[in-house]
């Protein structure tokens, strides 16, 4: 029976920790997979509800944080590789950059038959100047170099990791896409809708739109607010923005918010900060639009379930965003800060009732079998073999 020791960054809400999850729970039984991670940082809400739902008892790494640290590294480095000394995987699969670093490193050391990376973004752009980012395209180069394997998880992703910042050669690289389970966002979705709209006080006749995700200066929340801002002074609609998530951003964009109201005259823009939603699916049954401002995004989750929710999207072209969505028919795409456009996109899904319901429509049907996990853990099962045939 092959094992495999899975690593992720950190256990914290976002896609990783459910890709890792599923892949862990749901593969074929004839695989033995051992699960470890970070700890997620207290600006984050933590992700272990997601592995308690599914049974799964993952080892935690304290000391794997999101900062660099060549102390904390450096015993994280250690401690995975005793693991692998105690588990002797046949595989090591790493999900995302500091899970990606050490485990890789730990497994090259151990000598690990097979390893495999999993990208789920990149810092490739929009993170840090340009000689850090040239600095961690090295690094991630030569980490490639000595992969068994990497898994882009969109198309858009391999051509931007073989291509555009050569990172990995063609032959390595394996699309295989996320995966969730989707159903879950069409169970009880009216009285899903009713609790979370009571929660917030959001009264029927008000068109709720959302933004989830990390407050933090990759997901552009900024951009969220102009747009909130000139969409409300453009439409009498009775309207409420929600930003739902947390993080180290949270007070300034609460103060911008703020002197947002009184810069623009009179606009009236209802702006609610939720912090973390676990359930999820409540939040997207509640809500009529949802919104993504990212400077730079592997494969955008919330944008998966928003159309798994029926709900129709707005979102700047970054990453991977065109592999997941239909461009104006599951939702409307614009440049990355392009404030104007986005407002217009806005603007003209919250004054047409019909379209907002049938981009909803297109939505649950594009990702309705493209994004189960499912088909993510089959996917993953052929790459497994592949490999563990030809080692």
């Amino acid at each position: 029976m092959p094992k495999i020791l899975r690593i992720i960054n950190r256990f914290n809400l976002g896609g990783p920790t459910y890709n890792a999850a599923y892949l862990t729970r749901y593969m074929p039984d004839n695989y033995e997979t051992l699960l470890i991670g970070g700890h997620h940082t207290d600006s984050e809400e933590d992700s272990f509800h997601i592995t308690d739902q599914l049974g799964i008892q993952p080892i935690t790494i304290p000391e794997m944080k999101r900062d660099i640290s060549l102390i904390s590294d450096g015993k994280a480095f250690q401690k995975i590789a005793k693991l692998i000394d105690w588990f002797k995987p046949d595989i090591v699969h790493t999900h995302a950059s500091k899970a990606g670093a050490l485990g890789r490193l730990a497994a090259f050391r151990k000598n690990v038959p097979i390893v495999v990376h999993t990208f789920h973004g990149n810092v490739f752009h929009s993170y840090f100047n340009k000689a850090k980012t040239q600095a961690y395209i090295a690094i991630e180069r030569r980490l490639a170099a000595r992969s068994s394997a990497v898994v882009a998880i969109s198309p858009l992703q391999r051509k931007e990791l073989v291509d555009k910042f050569r990172v990995v050669k063609e032959n390595k690289v394996e699309v295989i896409p996320l995966g969730f389970d989707l159903d879950r966002f069409q169970i009880d979705q009216d009285s899903k809708r009713a609790k979370f709209r009571i929660k917030y006080k959001i009264e029927p006749d008000e068109l709720a739109i959302g933004i989830i995700g990390r407050l933090v200066s990759i997901k552009n929340h900024s951009l969220f607010l102009k747009v909130a801002a000139q969409t409300q002074l453009k439409t009498d609609k009775k309207l409420r923005f929600l930003i739902i998530g947390d993080g180290e951003l949270k007070s300034s964009l609460i103060e911008e918010a703020k002197h947002m109201q009184m810069r623009s005259e009179g606009c009236k823009a209802n702006i609610t900060f939720t912090s973390w939603i676990k359930d999820i699916d409540e939040a997207i049954a509640g809500l009529d639009i949802i919104v993504m401002t990212s400077k730079n995004e592997g494969t955008p989750v919330s944008l998966i379930e928003a159309q798994a929710g029926n709900k129709a999207i707005i979102t700047t072209d970054v990453g991977g965003i065109k592999d997941i969505m239909l461009p104006n028919e599951s939702g409307f795409i614009s440049p990355s800060e392009n404030e104007p456009l986005m407002t217009k996109n806005l603007i003209r899904i919250l004054n047409d009732n019909h379209l907002r319901l049938e981009m909803g429509n297109s939505g649950r049907k594009f990702v309705k079998n493209r994004f189960t996990y499912q088909r993510l853990a089959y996917d993953m099962d052929l790459l497994y073999q592949k490999l563990l045939h030809s080692n």
